[in-house]
């Protein structure tokens, strides 16, 4: 019944001749190439009508691709308006986050995270571009995911790829349903043709290590003896105050001798890249074949990033109405990951005696990477992509029917041995896939009458299937290091094969987990152009997920688009005005909960644990009950959340387009969300998720391009290219009709922004107790404790001449205010030099590193994660002159991180790239050869920001700057690009 009432309402909308939009079949006019068929998922422009969606100014991808990066992330950024990009580490293969015109909720775990990336989609293929976080459900910390936990979006190659579009608005998203609600990144790769052609690609070069300052144990010694001095009689706080060993014997040379470390540590590192491709046919059968191989290595930690790809295309044409393609892309990810103990502890779920930090001394660090000699990290996925599609085409009647698949797997086989856990080896195992099958049909029919009236009609379907996996197991204290097994896959022709001897059975734990989300739409769309002057375009949507509760199963959602070329209906005469369109879109359009517990009504995960290890299949051989208090209580009554979303926008282009760009408005309502709300652990749940929650984002996209000097054949040409983002969030409702809510150390309240830090006001320090205030004799305290000399001055802001909750204030953003690129293209003859500077204003991040090097006292000594010191522990970074000496020793904690005393300006500029290149061919002149162009690129060169961290860029989503961020490098690299 609602496909029937939905095809009704589209061809109502039809006959009334209102709703328009453009061809959705579109043959290459340039050459005779009866083959090239344009994916209808995939090309703008046979989404909707050009005048429907903004022009692009921005680089071609053979432009980009001189970037030596290891992802997609690191290609866009700065790249497209609206388009944020963050990387939290320069780690070659970790995965990085993207958001498209700010946050639709609060980030408050990886799972949030993972929530509101952006779709993918890869020659009509909507990626899985991260790995599912239901594995976190087992694990103790979120630093990484348990398995590879590499960047997905590294496997794409971009030397493969011919144009890179970003879908922002109603009028581009919606086409794709409920998973591009968050923003829609198009990827069309290089198709098959039926001239022969062969492309070469190559380059090679050098990731500069940095230069660091290292200190010793003197250093230390002598930064922590100006508190003893000033806030101890005799050196010592009180019988209790233990000062550490490594920092008590001037003479131990481990700690007081040289601190050269960092010569093992950081290196400079290669960086290459090959690709070739050939591809030809004829007009009844093309085909194209790529390969390609990019190394890059990490200047820190000996990480590196190993990556290989293969593309084939075909397309086929028996008939002059049937035609059949068919394409498959592969790639192989080796990853060498990090040896920081933060991240190996947490592996582990184990952590050691912290009594002593790693010795800043090569000879001693080296002795201790030695030991990861006699274990292995085996880290690699392996991504395929393929499809088949036929093509009907039948006049005015095109019909297609597509079958599609992405499937990733990855694997990480890991073994310490006991030299580096206190006589306890350990080892561990991981296999998990994701996989989305995709089934799609659309009959399209177009039609112009008496050259003005464009007419066009698509009815379509499809069908999507998810499924993503994983085994993990590991285990401890094995017989001895050189017995190393495989705990999932053990020889089956052994008796006890699952029940491997090698570690004790009570010291093995397995774990396996599968989730699947189906996904069924039916859409009709119709549209509708008048002379090309004025362009209309109805979508509707109806989609239904496994996800969602029986109750609420469907959603319908429609969009409508308009377009009015002002240049071509009143401006046709106006010679200085070369181009100028007004577009609107609005509508609305589903969003996905990606965790199936939510649709299986009243529930919760039955699990038992321990501290270290989140779930337990049983104590002492007797299974094991009870209420959980991780994942919280699902109730019915959960709908579809969405997106409403009205975006304006104008293109222009004058001076005969020397001048052009686009500006759009937007305004985004993401409605009806999830959210953890705080619940009595006598109850047996930390939370229950209740729908209701709404944040609104408004702004300003920009994209503006300027021929500053108009090249001639040979002469001197500089084209400048500016895009920004502004946006601003709100949070417009809480469920329940709640106002504010306090999670963790994060504070939402109604009509506040959703990214800001919950902070007390640092207002200096009370040197001493007469300086604490009083009223009525009681001195100020700080949540029941006294103030003294010493501690912290917080500005008491309800004046009960108490510090708490209450005196916390929201302040600063995570995310910029204001963040794009400005990119700069000088020719000169042959010659070509290209400056791209990336900017991020009106940011700001917790110096979480400095909190924790000023908070020694509470972090010495401690087996906590807190307390891991890292060999970058010897490392000189931040302006220490700027911070009060507070007492380390007051139970306050005066150097805690939940004030704005470490709350600093991240703004930043950075030159992304320079690179220069000249083109050989009008010096070679042989035949077959129709391009040699050489180039060199030097990349990251400097920043310019007020923040005294390391980098303001090194941050993860919690906008913390924990220290954990491995250097983006400075790269210099050259290369030769050919075809023939």
């Amino acid at each position: 019944m609602r496909v029937l009432l939905l095809t009704g309402f589209f061809l109502l909308a039809l006959c009334g001749n209102n709703f328009a939009g453009k061809v959705f079949f579109q043959r290459d006019t340039t050459r005779k190439d009866t083959l090239k068929a344009v994916d209808l998922s995939q090309k703008k422009e046979a989404l909707f009508f050009k005048g429907l969606l903004p022009k692009s100014v921005s680089k071609k991808p053979a432009d980009l691709a001189i970037y030596p990066a290891t992802s997609l992330q690191q290609v866009l950024k700065g790249q497209a308006p609206g388009l944020y990009v963050q990387e939290p580490s320069g780690e070659p293969g970790t995965v990085q986050q993207m958001y498209i015109r700010g946050l639709s909720m609060p980030l408050l775990s990886k799972r949030d995270v993972y929530q509101v990336q952006p779709l993918v989609v890869l020659d009509g293929i909507p990626l899985v571009t991260e790995e599912h976080p239901f594995a976190f459900d087992i694990q103790q910390y979120d630093y990484n995911r348990a398995g590879p936990a590499t960047n997905l979006l590294a496997g794409v190659d971009i030397n493969n790829i011919a144009s890179v579009e970003v879908l922002k608005d109603l009028a581009g998203i919606a086409y794709f349903g409920p998973r591009g609600a968050n923003g829609v990144i198009l990827l069309t790769s290089k198709q098959a043709g039926i001239k022969r052609r062969v492309n070469f690609n190559s380059y090679f070069g050098m990731a500069q290590r940095p230069g660091v300052n290292t200190i010793n144990g003197e250093y230390e010694n002598n930064f922590r003896k100006q508190f003893y001095d000033r806030y101890t009689p005799n050196g010592r706080y009180n019988e209790d105050d233990v000062y550490p060993l490594y920092l008590s014997d001037s003479l131990n040379t481990a700690y007081y001798g040289p601190s050269n470390w960092s010569d093992s540590y950081y290196k400079n590192a290669v960086v290459y890249g090959i690709h070739a491709d050939i591809s030809g046919g004829s007009e009844r059968a093309s085909f194209r074949f790529a390969v390609g191989n990019v190394k890059t290595g990490g200047v820190a930690d000996q990480t590196g990033l190993d990556k290989y790809n293969a593309f084939f295309n075909v397309n086929m044409k028996p008939l002059s109405w049937l035609q059949f393609s068919a394409s498959v892309n592969g790639t192989r990810l080796n990853r060498v990951r990090n040896k920081n103990l933060r991240d190996r502890f947490a592996q582990m779920v184990y952590i050691p005696d912290l009594g002593a930090p790693l010795s800043p001394n090569k000879i001693n660090y080296d002795a201790y990477l030695s030991q990861f000699d006699n274990g292995f990290d085996n880290n690699f996925n392996n991504l395929v992509q393929g499809q088949g599609k036929l093509i009907f085409d039948l006049g005015d009647f095109k019909f297609v029917s597509r079958l599609a698949i992405d499937y990733n797997e990855g694997f990480r086989d890991l073994f310490y041995p006991r030299t580096l856990m206190e006589g306890n080896s350990y080892a561990s195992n991981y296999y998990g896939f994701n996989q989305r099958m995709v089934f799609d049909n659309f009959l399209t029919y177009t039609h112009l009458f008496n050259q003005k009236h464009l007419l066009s009609a698509e009815l379509g379907q499809s069908t999507q299937w998810d499924t993503y996996k994983y085994n993990n197991s590991y285990a401890y204290k094995g017989v001895n290091d050189f017995i190393k097994i495989n705990l999932l896959e053990s020889d089956p022709n052994n008796g006890n094969y699952l029940n491997p001897l090698a570690f004790p059975k009570p010291l093995v734990y397995k774990f396996l987990d599968r989730t699947k989300q189906n996904l069924v739409a039916f859409y009709a769309k119709g549209s509708y152009s008048f002379e090309e002057k004025y362009t209309f375009s109805l979508l509707l949507r109806e989609d239904a997920s496994s996800n969602a509760q029986p109750t609420s199963r469907w959603l319908f959602t429609p969009t409508l688009s308009a377009g009015w070329n002002v240049k071509k209906d009143l401006l046709a005469g106006n010679k200085f005005i070369s181009d100028l369109n007004f577009r609107i879109s609005a509508g609305r359009l589903g969003k996905l909960n990606s965790f199936d517990n939510y649709a299986q009504g009243p529930q919760y995960t039955a699990d038992a644990g321990f501290t270290g290890n989140l779930t337990a299949p049983g104590f002492n051989a007797f299974a094991v009950l009870t209420r959980p208090y991780t994942f919280g209580w699902v109730g019915y009554g959960i709908p579809w959340a969405y997106t409403d979303q009205l975006n304006v926008g104008f293109d222009f282009g004058l001076a005969k387009s020397r001048f052009r760009g686009s500006i759009d408005f937007y305004t985004k309502n993401d409605k009806n969300q999830l959210i953890g709300i705080p619940a009595h652990a006598e109850y047996g749940y930390s939370q229950a998720y209740e729908p209701g929650m709404n944040v609104n984002n408004t702004g300003v996209d920009l994209l503006f391009s300027a021929d500053v000097i108009k090249a001639g054949k040979k002469g001197l040409g500089w084209t400048s290219t500016l895009n920004f983002n502004l946006n601003r969030n709100r949070l417009k409702a809480l469920p329940g009709g709640r106002t504010e809510l306090v999670i963790g150390n994060r504070f939402l309240q109604v009509g506040q922004p959703i990214d800001q830090y919950w902070l007390l006001q640092n207002q200096g320090i009370y040197n001493a107790d007469k300086d604490v205030p009083q009223v009525n004799g009681k001195s100020m305290t700080y949540t029941g404790i006294t103030l003294h000399g010493g501690d912290p001055v917080w500005k008491d802001l309800n004046g009960d001449n108490r510090i708490d909750n209450k005196d916390k204030t929201l302040m600063g953003h995570m995310l910029p205010k204001l963040s794009g690129g400005f990119q700069n293209q000088f020719s000169y003859k042959n010659w070509n030099l290209d400056i791209d500077l990336y900017f991020n204003l009106g940011r700001q991040l917790i110096n979480q590193e400095m909190a924790n090097r000023f908070n020694f006292i509470n972090r010495e000594g401690t087996v906590a994660m807190t307390s891991v010191k890292e060999i970058t522990y010897w490392e000189k970074r931040g302006d220490y002159s700027k911070y009060p000496l507070y007492n380390p020793w007051s139970t306050v904690i005066p150097y805690r991180s939940d004030q704005d005393l470490f709350l600093e300006n991240a703004s930043f500029l950075k030159l992304r790239t320079i690179s220069l290149g000249y083109d050989l061919t009008p010096l070679l002149k042989k035949k077959g050869i129709e391009r040699i162009y050489i180039y060199g690129s030097a990349n990251n060169l400097f920043t310019i920001t007020p923040y005294t961290g390391q980098d303001p860029e090194l941050v993860d989503y919690t906008g913390y700057d924990t220290g954990y961020g491995m250097p983006i490098p400075k790269t210099y690299t050259i290369g030769i690009r050919m075809e023939l």
